[in-house]
């Protein structure tokens, strides 16, 4: 069932998530809106992975609400999937797949109409991937998977675009194609979250800023906030 606040896309209030004894989230609020980009900031093990992996409908949340394009996590994980595009930190591709073939899947899947090949090879080419796209994935390097699985997240222009460290160990091509998908998801009206370590790539792609450690929020700020020297010595403080 859908449901939550008009205009949000994404409404997370309480979240905790435990892993037996590990609490790797320990109660985070967040709120944003369509045609928004949002980072999730933080040092590796602050709870960026696990809040992405509860807003894709893959981890359920141990306490708290998570409410994505209207459905709730736990009760509709499935819906959740169908509204999402998901670029997970790790994993998520077939080594013995070519890109074309994840396309392909991914098409069949979701069901999309004739004429998604041409929104395929766009992609492809947009992240010089084009001369690969009938290759096994297993011989990729770890920047070309990385690449790939922006691409397959950004495929069926989702509502919630979930982009999980998409910058780690990418080129500046990648780079630079990767804000261009976040950029144009705005331009739509979809949701963007996007988690990474690097403060200066957060505040380029992304409007809004949420600093989480050691699983918990400690700042929602602006990405100007973060900008420049300054911005850096207030993150260094957050992470103090």
């Amino acid at each position: 069932m859908s449901g939550g606040v008009p205009g949000l896309a994404v409404e997370v209030r309480g979240l905790h998530v435990r892993f037996g004894e590990v609490e790797a989230v320990a109660g985070v609020d967040l709120a944003a809106a369509a045609g928004q980009s949002t980072a999730l900031l933080g040092r590796n093990g602050a709870g960026k992975s696990t809040t992405m992996r509860v807003l894709a409908g893959v981890v359920p949340p141990t306490q708290g609400q998570a409410l994505v394009a209207g459905y709730d996590v736990r009760a509709d994980p499935m819906a959740v999937k169908r509204a999402v595009g998901y670029c997970p930190d790790v994993g998520g591709l077939v080594p013995r797949a070519t890109p074309w073939e994840h396309l392909q899947l991914s098409a069949r899947l979701r069901r999309m109409p004739t004429g998604w090949e041409q929104r395929a090879r766009e992609l492809l080419e947009r992240f010089e991937l084009g001369d690969v796209a009938h290759r096994v994935t297993s011989g990729f390097s770890h920047g070309m998977g990385r690449r790939l699985s922006v691409v397959l997240a950004a495929f069926h222009d989702p509502a919630v675009l979930l982009l999980d460290e998409p910058f780690d160990g990418v080129d500046p091509i990648g780079v630079e194609a990767t804000l261009e998908v976040v950029s144009d998801a705005r331009a739509r009206g979809a949701c963007v979250l996007v988690s990474t370590h690097l403060r200066e790539l957060a505040i380029e792609a992304c409007t809004e800023v949420l600093v989480l450690r050691g699983g918990a929020k400690v700042a929602m700020v602006s990405a100007g906030e973060m900008a420049g020297e300054e911005g850096a010595r207030a993150y260094r403080g957050l992470l103090d």
